[in-house]
């Protein structure tokens, strides 16, 4: 499965932190175990939460800059994870593309998420890639 795996298993750790359930490595260390993940999806996953987590102050802020409907903890928290992770990838990951974050993303909240979460998340990390593209033209004048 890979990092498809990887992913899911970083985002049941980042849910389960949001919660306040667990910390980071308790809950990677049985997330893993539970679901049989591999150690290099399990480094991948490690990557992915560790990061998210060091940056979620500038990633939570992306998201509100262009969530002006809605309110970051009055969304559902496995798509504010989901987002937290796809955005982590984007703006911290330059080896990840950016269309296969957002793939990944929606892809995981149509299986995790409600009925509308597919088009949700897409919607949120489309305008943040349009802010993002818009940017990188306004430095290149």
């Amino acid at each position: 499965m890979g990092r498809r795996q990887a992913r899911e298993t970083a985002l049941q750790v980042l849910f389960q932190i949001d919660m306040g359930k667990n910390e980071p490595e308790f809950a990677l260390t049985n997330t893993a175990e539970e679901f049989g993940a591999g150690s290099q999806e399990i480094e991948f996953a490690r990557q992915l939460v560790t990061g998210a987590l060091e940056h979620i102050e500038e990633i939570d802020q992306a998201i509100s800059r262009v969530s002006k409907e809605w309110q970051l903890n009055r969304m559902a928290n496995v798509d504010r994870n989901i987002m937290r992770l796809a955005l982590f990838e984007i703006m911290f990951r330059a080896d990840i593309p950016d269309n296969v974050s957002v793939n990944e993303a929606v892809e995981l909240a149509k299986i995790f998420g409600g009925p509308d979460s597919g088009k949700f998340v897409n919607g949120i990390l489309g305008k943040i890639l349009e802010a993002k593209g818009q940017n990188l033209a306004n430095r290149d004048l």
